[in-house]
């Protein structure tokens, strides 16, 4: 298990800048650490669409999101503990799991 996130950008994206508060319009795969995906908006053929807010998304979305552009791909890596910690979620993510995600971020919309 690692214990820190980790951040690698794949396409350096020219748009606004994501930040904490913001509504972002992303799409999305996420996986295991073994590498089972668990979840993408890619298969469900709908972009997610979220504030990135403690109430909204896990701890590693938010540190790992600040400063992408829109335009931009990019996989985080997010310890348990910037995750869902302790917590079964679901069928498909076991307590205290590491996940990995990868990220195209397709609109920020900053509050005024």
């Amino acid at each position: 298990m690692q214990d820190q996130l980790k951040i690698e950008d794949l396409v350096e994206g020219t748009g606004k800048a994501a930040e904490r508060g913001a509504l972002i319009t992303a799409h999305y795969r996420g996986y295991l650490a073994d590498g089972t995906e668990f979840d993408s908006s890619y298969k469900k053929n709908a972009a997610f669409q979220v504030v990135l807010s403690n109430k909204r998304v896990i701890q590693g979305w938010i540190l790992g999101l600040q400063g992408m552009k829109v335009g931009g791909k990019r996989r985080i890596w997010v310890p348990a503990s910037l995750a869902y910690g302790e917590r079964k979620i679901g069928d498909m993510i076991p307590a205290n799991s590491d996940l990995h995600f990868e990220i195209e971020l397709l609109e920020v919309l900053t509050r005024d």
